[in-house]
């Protein structure tokens, strides 16, 4: 009876590829669902700009106090709608020095009577870090004078970004204004969360009564248009309050209404992960409901739940700087990336000074980051999914 001959190379090259194959099973296996999906998302540098991105514009909101060089209601007279300053490094003598501006005068056309601003080159003033400015009290606690950087009294205000109608420096009414429009949405989306989580789960977990008690709430409420019940709920509250208060109100009462999408997908999810081996074994032991519920079904969809959060908050940002816009929203003396916009409203007034756009570009960008991280969040929630 004839027998087969393997080589020792045949034998050899065999022995280094199943060696290879267990080295690379175990260092899969040494994998957790966590790690492949931290993995995969630094793979995806749009989501990681993104995410560094909103780190530091939150980071810039929470201390808007100290970054900004003025207080955002302060007026200086004589600098109505002042340009952008310009940064120098260098004099127009040629010498080298460290940043500087000019200060701007204002010239007035007897014919036109166009207001133009020249910088005055014959003194300029260095930007120093750390210096003592208008007074404010950091978290509404702390009482300081101390800004990160600024200049001279003598030069006129340091307006990065320009002056709005006011003679006010836009760039700290934009710092400060992002404190309420970054905010305040996560007030509405985290309750939004709790109460989908909460009815969509038993929605999906018992089924029956309860789920049809649920699902014909959640089409009552989709039922009701969101501009007009923002408009009565505006209406109905107390005229005494402020509009800070009255706008976090509002968004409390309509975080009640925008749970109805959350809801009906964890609904979803809960009906389908029900029947699952490990739910039904975890049932059989005598777990609790909310045992289950909590450590075996909420786990399993995580990473949605968290992709919903990304993707819902750019869409509450805009609500609020379109109805703030609109005037519906919040008013002044409240400040808001929406109220900044309102200046914009005349296409008249943004020819002739479009830097009051500015709040449209942070908006634009912060959506867009939003979003950039959502969509990574959403391609590493699924590591074992092969995408081209």
């Amino acid at each position: 009876m004839a027998q087969q001959v393997v080589s020792p190379t045949t034998q050899e090259t065999a022995a280094t590829g199943n060696a290879a194959d267990e080295q690379i099973d175990r260092s899969v296996r040494l994998l957790t669902h966590r790690q492949l999906v931290l993995m995969r998302f630094r793979k995806n540098r749009l989501a990681l700009m993104g995410l560094v991105f909103l780190v530091a514009l939150y980071l810039v909101t929470i201390f808007c106090e100290f970054l900004a060089p003025y207080e955002p209601n302060r007026r200086f007279q004589g600098y109505v709608h002042i340009p952008p300053s310009r940064i120098h490094i260098r004099t127009t003598d040629g010498q080298w020095r460290m940043p500087f501006i000019y200060k701007m005068e204002r010239k007035t056309d007897t014919s036109t009577f166009e207001r133009t601003y020249v910088e005055d080159t014959s003194t300029p003033y260095p930007i120093r870090l750390f210096v003592r400015g208008d007074r404010y009290r950091m978290w509404g606690v702390f009482a300081n004078d101390l800004h990160l950087f600024g200049v001279d009294a003598e030069a006129g205000p340091i307006a990065l970004l320009g002056g709005d109608a006011m003679g006010r420096d836009l760039l700290s009414r934009v710092l400060y204004g992002g404190r309420i429009s970054l905010s305040v949405p996560l007030v509405g989306v985290v309750l939004s969360l709790i109460i989908g989580l909460v009815l969509g789960g038993v929605s999906g977990y018992y089924g029956g009564v309860v789920d049809n008690i649920v699902q014909r709430v959640i089409e009552l409420i989709r039922s009701i248009p969101t501009i007009p019940l923002w408009m009565g709920l505006a209406a109905a509250l107390p005229p005494s309050w402020p509009q800070l208060r009255i706008y976090v109100a509002i968004t409390i009462i309509l975080s009640f209404v925008g749970w109805t999408t959350l809801a009906r997908v964890i609904r979803g999810k809960f009906l389908a992960l029900r029947e699952e081996d490990y739910v039904m074994a975890a049932v059989q032991a005598g777990a609790k409901p909310s045992f289950v519920i909590r450590e075996h079904l909420i786990p399993a969809f995580a990473s949605y739940i968290l992709v919903h959060l990304t993707l819902t908050i750019p869409g509450l940002i805009i609500g609020e700087t379109s109805l703030s816009f609109l005037g519906l929203g919040l008013v002044p003396p409240t400040i808001s990336w929406g109220v900044l916009l309102k200046d914009a409203q005349k296409v008249q007034e943004v020819a002739l000074h479009p830097w009051i756009l500015t709040p449209a570009i942070f908006v634009l960008v912060t959506v867009m980051a939003f979003n950039f991280l959502g969509d990574g969040l959403r391609d590493a929630a699924d590591p074992y999914t092969q995408r081209t």
